[in-house]
């Protein structure tokens, strides 16, 4: 008898866990009862529990690394995880470029206004560097 899709919802987020598994797209090396696309088919991909599954394991491997990172002696380790913790302005400090795209006049601008919104500032950046 084949399985439902509750059955296969069921084994699948047992395998997220026991696997530690991050990618969807992973899922299917270590589940082999269900093709990729019977999982897309029954519409798996949106199930709020596998979904709720590989968000804990992604938490869990941030955290993890995080800390490793923090607790490191390797300075780019260290920046690594200052830079995923720190607000928008330290990490604008720690920039050693930092480019501020602002609406003109607050409107949408167009693609044409943004490339040459984008070239003038290159430039400006350029004349500074010279």
């Amino acid at each position: 008898m084949a399985k439902t899709k509750d059955q296969h919802e069921k084994d699948i987020v047992e395998v997220i866990k026991e696997k530690k598994i991050c990618r969807i797209s992973h899922i299917f090396g270590f589940y082999t009862d269900i093709k990729s696309s019977q999982f897309y088919n029954l519409k798996l991909e949106e199930s709020d529990k596998i979904k709720e599954a590989i968000h804990q394991n992604r938490a869990k491997g941030t955290g993890y690394l995080l800390n490793k990172w923090i607790s490191s002696d390797n300075a780019t380790l260290q920046i690594a995880a200052y830079r995923l913790i720190c607000t928008p302005e330290e990490r604008q400090m720690l920039n050693q470029q930092y480019i501020e795209m602002k609406q003109i006049q607050d409107k949408d601008m167009t693609p044409e206004e943004t490339r040459d919104f984008v070239i003038s500032t290159l430039k400006e950046l350029k004349k500074r560097d010279e």
